[in-house]
């Protein structure tokens, strides 16, 4: 095995175990997750401080990049929205505590038939 996969696969392990850890821990997970989100964010203004790029220039290179990747539009409006747009849904904050109680029945019975249907499978 190379260096380069060795090295892969070390880091890629150790993120699997410390996600897992974070996971139970979900106001220290964000509290980490901000916090690296805003040092890259600082070395990035860095960088572009010290290439002398302009404002309107990083703000083109950065429409540019998120565009061309999806995350534009991902990252601003969310997946969520999309889809309850496209589905003529109403958004969460929209739905009455009843929608909301009457959308979590219909999910735990589907979730029941599914279990059902996983038993029966298993069994044949």
């Amino acid at each position: 095995m190379n260096i380069f996969k060795r090295i892969f696969v070390f880091f890629d392990k150790l993120e699997d175990r410390i996600r897992g850890r974070l996971s139970h821990r979900p106001l220290v997970y964000a509290f980490i997750g901000s916090i690296s989100v805003v040092l890259i964010w600082r070395g990035i203004w860095e960088i572009a401080d010290n290439m002398l790029m302009p404002g309107w220039l990083s703000l083109v290179i950065g429409l540019i990049i998120a565009g061309m990747t999806g995350l534009f539009v991902s990252l601003f409006i969310g997946d969520k929205i999309i889809l309850s747009g496209i589905n003529h849904e109403k958004r969460v904050d929209e739905k009455t505590e009843e929608e909301i109680k009457n959308e979590e029945l219909v999910l735990t019975e589907i979730k029941e038939d599914l279990d059902e249907i996983k038993k029966n499978l298993l069994n044949k």
